[in-house]
């Protein structure tokens, strides 16, 4: 049976993912943390749109669950049509604010877990020349961007494998784009603290849903685009950002990343 593989699914761009492919009628594999959200997400959706959604908790950043997901997509007899690489965590703050552990846990979930699946699942969407790679990135995988220095970093390696990949497998039929959310209302800003604990200026007002910037995913793919940036917004700074010079707009990043974290130089 074929299925669309989604991480990060029990919540934000990742349910809104599920949400929106199910009522397409796609039969969903959901891949995240929390077992109790994937159940009830779960059952939501194979009784609204009469489809299969099977679910598998897991932590991604741990070594080996790449192997684990694979096992369970060949025990359960599936064969992963799409696959979306959602799953990722951010910081915000002075580089010295994190411990090493967590910084590696963030390049092992935004960067190895992606090229693990993406692995795992490729020589079967080759041999049969089928297939749908949606790699999530950032809008600050475009520019180094103080203050979120390492996850902006590895949105920067998703950025350049994804454009790689998708020029290695086009002659398969094979297709692998880059989607690249602005600011969302995912609760991304609160996990990587610049929310509402540090009193960030960061305001919902200004940011898009997660249907919008999956709506968008979804027009990129039917385009074969090889980057979906999602918001009008977006895609104007993204041309803006091009005409700035390096170390102008790094300095600018840093102006406006010091006044959302509210931050004090010492």
């Amino acid at each position: 049976m074929k299925v669309t593989l989604i991480t990060g699914a029990s919540g934000g761009i990742g349910e809104a993912f599920a949400r929106r492919l199910a009522k397409e009628g796609h039969n969903l594999f959901l891949i995240a943390r929390s077992a109790h959200k994937l159940k009830s997400l779960s059952e939501q959706l194979s009784q609204q749109y009469k489809v299969t959604v099977q679910y598998l908790p897991i932590d991604l950043a741990q070594a080996g669950s790449d192997a684990r997901i694979a096992n369970e997509v060949r025990d359960k007899n599936l064969e992963v049509d799409w696959l979306i690489n959602n799953a990722g965590i951010g910081s915000g703050g002075d580089l010295l604010e994190y411990t090493m552990d967590e910084y590696r846990n963030m390049m092992h979930l935004n960067m190895d877990a992606m090229v693990a699946l993406t692995y795992q699942f490729l020589p079967a969407m080759r041999a049969r020349k089928s297939g749908t790679i949606i790699n999530v990135g950032s809008m600050a995988g475009f520019n180094g961007i103080p203050y979120m220095n390492v996850y902006a970093a590895t949105k920067g390696f998703v950025m350049y494998f994804t454009e790689a990949l998708w020029e290695e497998n086009r002659l398969y039929n094979v297709h692998a784009m880059l989607l690249c959310p602005g600011a969302t209302e995912t609760g991304f800003f609160d996990a990587a603290k610049i929310g509402s604990d540090r009193k960030s200026s960061f305001s919902t007002k200004k940011m898009e849903t997660p249907e919008q910037v999956v709506a968008a995913a979804m027009k990129g793919i039917r385009k074969k685009s090889m980057l979906t940036i999602s918001g009008f917004q977006n895609k104007v700074v993204k041309v803006l950002v091009n005409f700035i010079p390096v170390k102008a707009g790094i300095k600018m990043y840093g102006n406006m990343m010091r006044k959302n974290l509210n931050l004090e130089i010492k």
